[in-house]
């Protein structure tokens, strides 16, 4: 027979559960940017991430891009998004129509900006995979969802509105170096930066 609860206890129960239940609410609002909306939550590899935080690709008035990044937990500096376990997801929500030669250089440009020179050597040829697969696209158009995923085990799997593109491509090195693009010491954008580490998107 199951043991009565003190009232006061039970009071406590309730508040935790309305607590934790407020909690998973806040944890999956979206959020909306440019007339765009990310999910608060995704799920990536059987993972369910969080929305870290979004910010705005631009340039003076031009708008290219809105960019949401999903981690298993919140974190707040670069250093911790670089060191997060798990499946990763960042997503590109294009504002404009864009010809993906331009994406091709930002990466290589943003790459080479953000990475022990060392290491760029051992980067190239999966580098080159990766420019392979935009090229192959031509253009990603307005309103397009580019998802870039780590998936454990597996690789980095580019996607298009929900396609995936190629095989995923191994390693976290890679993975870690595309993140540096966008929260690394040189950033393609400092606003855009904040905004991913869960500072103000605009």
């Amino acid at each position: 027979m199951p043991t009565p609860t003190h009232p006061s206890r039970r009071r406590l129960l309730v508040a935790a559960a309305c607590a934790l239940a407020a909690a998973s609410v806040r944890a999956a609002a979206p959020i909306k940017i440019e007339g765009v909306t990310f999910a608060g939550q995704a799920t990536v590899a059987g993972q369910v991430l969080e929305l870290n935080g979004v910010g705005l690709r631009a340039v003076a008035w031009f708008k290219g891009y809105a960019a949401g990044l999903y981690l298993g937990s919140r974190v707040r500096t670069a250093k911790e998004v670089l060191a997060a376990a798990g499946a990763k997801r960042l997503q590109l929500r294009m504002l404009v129509e864009v010809d993906t030669e331009e994406f091709v250089k930002a990466f290589d440009k943003g790459i080479a900006r953000n990475s022990p020179p060392a290491e760029l050597p051992l980067l190239a040829e999966r580098m080159a995979r990766f420019d392979a697969l935009l090229r192959a696209i031509g253009k990603v158009r307005k309103r397009d969802v580019v998802d870039l995923d780590w998936l454990p085990g597996r690789g980095m799997q580019f996607t298009l509105n929900g396609q995936p593109r190629g095989a995923p491509i191994p390693g976290e090195d890679l993975y870690a170096a595309l993140l540096r693009i966008f929260v690394g010491e040189r950033p393609a954008d400092p606003e855009l930066k904040i905004g991913l580490l869960g500072g103000p998107s605009a």
